[in-house]
């Protein structure tokens, strides 16, 4: 059942050696990840002179951004079950796959994997501006969470479909393939609106190096309140009754 596992852990547990390390994976998953998709949007900017966006912007973005994840969540699986987004750690924390005291240390970890790799991105361009996600014209603040929700439901629910549910069996597999696809699917239907998040260190990385903080909240609460009912749902309805578990049977994540 949802939040029945749901553990706080200590500081002991987070400073775990185990713990540390899973903590560098998701750091270079994210910078992995960031670089490749900031990059993306940068590189097309400067192709196109800062021109308006297009539908072909738009793919392009999706595919970098899908290719990216698919790589990043393949090399941190097996240490830190890749999860390369606060969200879904959220996500697993509600269905206590994993304490707090560690979501904690991933979440640092998150943000400054995005971090550095915006101000590598910077620095290596030039000093090119690596854009903060911001709300088209006609897209209210309201409009751009409940875009996040849904999109980020979406995320969360194929990483616990294809990653964390015990019955998955072979499907597991493919569950980075599986993640890198929704989450591209979802910059083709939302990344017109809002950007298309879907994760707050995604976010967090441009605002900080650009210093851009207009509407930032909305690339957090959307997408931990997404990550939260994907959990439940699928914890409520499509898990049995759960025998003990613990963080180390999480394969992989997103």
């Amino acid at each position: 059942m949802p939040f029945s596992h749901i553990a706080i852990g200590d500081f002991a547990e987070a400073s775990k050696p185990e713990t540390l390390k899973a903590a560098l994976a998701e750091f270079i998953s994210m910078l992995i990840f960031v670089f490749a998709g900031e990059g993306s949007g940068m590189a097309y900017n400067k192709l196109t002179k800062n021109g308006a966006g297009s539908p072909s912007g738009l793919v392009s973005a999706s595919i970098a951004h899908a290719f990216a994840l698919f790589v990043a969540v393949s090399v941190g699986a097996n240490i830190s079950g890749g999860h390369v987004n606060p969200a879904v750690t959220f996500g697993a924390f509600v269905g206590g796959y994993i304490s707090l005291a560690k979501s904690f240390v991933y979440w640092i970890s998150q943000l400054l994997g995005s971090v550095v790799a915006c101000l590598l991105l910077n620095f290596v361009t030039g000093g090119l501006e690596t854009s903060a996600f911001a709300l088209s014209s006609g897209v209210t603040t309201w409009n751009a969470v409940v875009f996040e929700i849904v999109m980020t439901f979406g995320l969360v629910y194929t990483v616990y479909a294809t990653a964390i549910d015990p019955k998955k069996g072979d499907i597991g597999i493919i569950a980075p393939i599986a993640i890198g696809f929704i989450v591209g699917a979802n910059i083709l239907a939302g990344g017109a609106f809002d950007g298309a998040s879907m994760n707050p260190a995604v976010s967090f990385g441009p605002a900080v190096v650009s210093w851009s903080w207009d509407n930032h909240w909305v690339y957090w609460l959307g997408p931990f309140a997404g990550a939260a009912i994907a959990a439940i749902v699928y914890e409520l309805f499509f898990i049995p009754p759960p025998e003990p578990r613990t963080y180390e049977q999480l394969p992989t994540s997103a």
